[in-house]
């Protein structure tokens, strides 16, 4: 038995027509669809299924794919559990299968994820924590999608954010216990993944797989607005990193960002408002012989 569990909202409403397509996929008459906001207890939900042998897929977006984690954190899940990607950015994807449509078995991709603090909250991320203007794209974004089903076009938001809409922040990072203060601070990111906001690569170097556990930080910084406008659009190949008078890129297994005026974040996808720092640990522990090697080249 197949049970697909998607998310209607997802792809500006259309996650409902994207998880119909998984018919033709699977060649089975035994499919059974179902609203995941009409799943409230997922300890009772899954004593209602074959854990062993059941199928069940999780169709919807990155926001889709991020509250299914934390909402069973503490629950046995099924065998065979599969991911597919019916979302408007697909972050998640463009890491792990940039190049097929297959199914994508979650359950060695949802061990060992990193947890983010925020306002007195803990989640479990997958892909990344987006601060500063990329939390303000999706603070603008969910604005707009409250008024319209049209898809909404976050690059757009962001450069007019650039120019107009969004202040950068001085922010302190704090990266395994050494801190560091950058001047106009654009974005803030710490990422488990390489990519978010809808294909940037703004972590290219990034292995969620990483022997270390390790994750990523990352400052654009420094800059005024022209300047910024000119080098953001190579975060969508990585290609920003070669601009090391304005990007840095640090790796930790815990990180800690301060901004001196609240600012929205995401996680995943998903917009916290207010928000004037967080700290994020990695899923794995941090290995002694690791911790000395990083102090070595900090000095």
């Amino acid at each position: 038995m197949y049970y697909i569990l998607c998310n209607p909202l997802s792809a500006n409403k259309q996650g409902a027509v994207l998880s119909q397509s998984l018919i033709s996929k699977l060649s089975s008459e035994e499919i059974r669809f179902i609203d995941i906001r009409e799943v409230e207890n997922y300890a009772a939900f899954w004593k209602t299924i074959d854990l062993k042998n059941d199928i069940v897929i999780l169709s919807g977006g990155d926001g889709t794919l991020n509250r299914f984690i934390n909402a069973n954190l503490d629950t046995e899940l099924p065998k065979k559990l599969y991911y597919f990607a019916a979302g408007s950015g697909n972050d998640f994807k463009h890491d792990v299968s940039p190049d097929s449509d297959e199914l994508i078995p979650l359950h060695k991709y949802i061990k060992d994820l990193p947890t983010v603090t925020v306002n007195g909250k803990s989640y479990r991320f997958i892909n990344g924590i987006g601060y500063g203007i990329d939390g303000y794209c999706c603070e603008i974004g969910d604005k707009l999608k409250e008024k319209s089903d049209k898809p909404v076009n976050y690059t757009g938001i962001a450069i007019k954010g650039l120019l107009f809409g969004f202040k950068p922040a001085n922010a302190k990072v704090t990266v395994d216990g050494v801190a560091t203060e950058y001047k106009r601070a654009w974005i803030a990111p710490t990422m488990k993944g390489k990519y978010y906001g809808g294909g940037m690569m703004v972590t290219p170097e990034q292995d969620r797989f990483a022997p270390d556990g390790m994750l990523s930080v990352a400052l654009m910084y420094g800059k005024g607005k022209l300047k910024t406008l000119m080098v953001f659009p190579s975060i969508f190949t990585g290609e920003h990193v070669k601009h090391t008078e304005m990007v840095r890129i640090m790796r930790g297994h815990e990180i800690t960002v301060e901004f001196d005026r609240p600012t929205s974040l995401q996680i995943d996808g998903e917009t916290v408002l207010n928000v004037s720092s967080y700290t994020v640990t990695s899923g794995r522990k941090k290995d002694a012989s690791v911790a000395k090697v990083a102090a070595s080249v900090e000095e």
